[in-house]
């Protein structure tokens, strides 16, 4: 009887955590697609990070050679003042 009883128990306890799961395992394939989105989007955003460092290492040649320029102006004019 007891027997009975345990394995009663077993089955209904079962039987309510395959119930639980169900909506969960539902899910899943839109849980799949959402995981695709989200990896493709961090693709694009270290993608985008990478072309903004090459961006930024660009600017800051131009800028030093925007520094360079103008002090070979001021050396140019420096020179002219002179004359």
């Amino acid at each position: 009887m007891v027997l009975w009883i345990v394995i009663g128990a077993a089955v209904l306890g079962l039987l309510v955590l395959a119930l639980a799961a169900r909506p969960v395992l539902a899910r899943l394939p839109e849980l799949a697609r959402a995981l695709r989105r989200l990896e493709d989007r961090q693709a694009r955003a270290e993608e985008i990070g990478a072309q903004l460092a090459d961006l930024q290492e660009r600017a800051e040649a131009v800028q030093q050679r925007a520094v360079v320029a103008q002090e070979r102006i001021a050396v140019i004019k420096a020179g002219r003042g002179r004359s």
